[in-house]
């Protein structure tokens, strides 16, 4: 018998925890979850594929099995996977797919029988039962919020894109469900009931999905437009809501649980009369938390042997779906539909497989070994027991194909989303909320040097002003609903709130700080900063730091200042940095006189406050400076154009 490190480092380990209570390995899973996505978030790359492979090198030191039961792990993982799905359902809204609708509509009907009947043939080629490969087609027809929603973050998509991706990626994943539902009880009926079993599990299926997600979100609509859930109440009351729908509708059909949270959500994120912003950020952070956790469990579920007997299989199996199923269901499904050929191109490019694949494919193997122990000898039993030996290794194909998908999908869409014109994985452009002389002029300066810029104003004769020098303006406000939900933001990194009101800026810096993360967002300096000396007074007039967003400019000042100085002819200019003309000889020139707004450091505008580094030369300045002949000398001197 030979021996080897790491077998002892495993088995070292495992023993050290099986010692241990339960609740320090689950306490390591979370750590473990929490690192892999910071990590992911800085390298720029899928956080589930790093989830993915730190899981499974978890689970060779030590099997979730070994400290969980396998009961209670898939039963807690119906009970995420269900939650995620209630989740992303909250953040679909009609309203968003108004000019899609033919698309989603084929996405989630049509594109998915394609797919399945295209992954059936797929996983018979690869040498699977029909009845396995039915199975596998049903289960492997979904994308997922789990995937998609990360993959989305970072690749900062239009909105009819993002919409398309995240209406199929939530819809369909109960679709797939049901799916794997009805083709798992013709496979428990035999022969002679499969019609039946597939017929009535469809109706009944259906009736509790709907039935059970409609009741209960009318039930938690009615509450809460009644005031009767307490604020501090409102994301638990719903968590539970949506546990206990998707409880209850497991114990009446296997897997409609599914269908039943995703419908509840779908009907309350349409209710208009609600708002539970409060209710998504509470589901977000749980989501985050979940998904991070099931990976790692999921994932180290896989042995190394198992991994390398299927590899073979499931690098062709990746192959043929990426390749072959993928662009053919999107292609032929959304022929003739209002997607424009760029979007069908991304479409086919972008189907990346999660957890709730693995988790359903997991628990679907586990009800075939149930079933066929259920079995008297004989060849029903027979035939039973091959296939739950089959479902067994679609297991670690399925882990597999997962981190192919998502390495391909995940790493390559990017660029072909940019060249599509369709995204932009490293935004640069700058959003101004607002809509002052000085801000036009500012976005001229970034316009002219070839960055993306957007003004939202709903001032005629500002809007007038930008169409004038070329600066693309939307006619909205920034705090509307338009602006919230619809306004595309492709391409664009930045937001500067530059309205004349200190509350709308710092309404919207917290409006739009998720949208391009905190670091990105700035407002102008408020008037009681400026107004207020003694500093009792200051502490209690200023609002908390945390309703508020770093102060533009360098020295920053409050609207008053800034309308003022142009009125008495400063214009706002751009100037280039370099060793013949350096920050020195810019502020030895103008001092105190001018304002720093934006600066281009590493290729993109970043705004500047008093806190800013900025480098002596290589870079360009934005800043509003004295007008006149000599300042227009020396920018034309600095620029190089004298």
């Amino acid at each position: 018998m030979h021996f080897y490190p790491s077998d002892l480092l495993a088995s070292g380990v495992s023993d050290a925890f099986t010692a241990a209570q339960p609740g320090s390995y689950l306490a390591l899973v979370l750590v473990i979850a929490v690192l892999c996505q910071w990590l992911a978030s800085r390298l720029r790359v899928p956080g589930i594929l790093v989830l993915l492979v730190v899981g499974f090198g978890l689970g060779q030191l030590i099997s979730p099995e070994e400290i969980i039961d396998r009961e209670m792990l898939f039963g807690g993982t119906t009970l995420a996977v269900g939650v995620i799905l209630f989740e992303g359902s909250l953040t679909l809204k009609f309203k968003q797919i108004r000019d899609l609708g033919t698309s989603v509509r084929r996405l989630c009907t049509v594109v998915v029988l394609i797919a399945w009947a295209l992954i059936t043939a797929a996983a018979l080629l690869i040498g699977y039962d029909w009845r396995i490969a039915l199975l596998a087609g049903a289960i492997l027809v979904v994308t997922g919020p789990t995937v998609i929603s990360p993959i989305l973050r970072q690749l900062r998509p239009t909105r009819r894109v993002a919409s398309l991706l995240r209406w199929e990626g939530i819809v369909v994943d109960p679709i797939g469900a049901v799916l794997a539902v009805l083709v798992y009880q013709a496979i428990v009926a035999g022969q002679d009931g499969a019609i039946g079993a597939v017929v009535l599990g469809l109706l009944y299926t259906l009736a509790i999905g709907f039935g059970i997600g409609l009741g209960v979100g009318w039930v938690m609509a009615q509450l809460t437009r009644r005031h009767l859930i307490p604020d501090f109440l409102d994301g638990i009351a719903y968590l539970a809501a949506a546990l206990g729908a998707l409880t209850l509708s497991n114990m009446l059909q296997h897997e409609t649980g599914l269908l039943t949270v995703t419908v509840m959500g779908i009907y309350l994120a349409n209710r208009a009369d609600l708002h539970l912003e409060r209710v998504l950020e509470f589901k977000e952070h749980l989501q985050v938390l979940f998904v991070g956790v099931l990976f790692v469990l999921l994932a180290g579920r896989i042995t190394w042997a198992q991994l390398v007997d299927v590899l073979p299989q499931a690098l062709l199996f990746l192959a043929l779906l990426v390749i072959v199923v993928r662009p053919v269901s999107i292609f032929v499904g959304l022929w003739g539909s209002d997607a424009t050929t760029r979007e069908r191109i991304l479409l086919a490019a972008m189907a990346p497989r999660g957890i709730v694949a693995a988790a359903i494919m997991s628990i679907f193997a586990l009800q075939l070994d149930h079933a066929a122990a259920g079995v008297q000898n004989g060849p029903r039993s027979n035939d039973l027991t091959l296939l739950a030996d089959q479902a067994d290794t679609l297991v670690p194909l399925v882990f597999a194909f997962i981190v192919g998908s998502v390495t391909i999908y995940g790493l390559g869409v990017g660029r072909l989303a940019e060249r599509l014109g369709l995204a932009s994985t490293n935004p640069t452009g700058v959003v101004f909320a607002g809509a002052p002389t000085w801000a036009v002029q500012a976005a001229q300066r970034v316009a002219e040097d070839g960055t993306a810029v957007k003004v939202v104003t709903r001032d005629y004769s500002a809007v007038k002003a930008c169409r004038s020098v070329g600066v693309d303006v939307e006619f909205t406000h920034i705090l509307s609903e338009y602006a919230a939900d619809d306004m595309p933001l492709a391409g664009f990194g930045t937001l500067l709130a530059v309205t004349s009101d200190d509350e709308v800026n710092a309404t919207a810096a917290r409006q739009f700080a998720p949208v391009f993360g905190k670091p990105n967002v700035y407002q102008l300096k408020r008037h009681e900063e400026a107004t207020l000396s003694i500093k009792g007074a200051k502490t209690k007039a200023l609002p908390a730091r945390h309703l508020t967003a770093p102060s533009l400019g360098s020295p920053a000042l409050t609207f008053e200042e800034l309308d003022h100085r142009t009125r008495r002819g400063m214009r706002v200019r751009s100037t280039k940095l370099t060793e013949a003309y350096t920050l020195d000889d810019f502020r030895s020139r103008y001092g105190d006189q001018a304002t720093i707004l934006l600066a281009k450091i590493g290729g993109r505008y970043v705004p500047v406050t008093d806190d800013t580094v900025l480098p002596r030369s290589g870079t360009t300045l934005i800043s509003q400076v004295p007008g006149g002949k000599a300042a227009n000398a020396e920018a034309a001197r600095a620029n190089g154009t004298a």
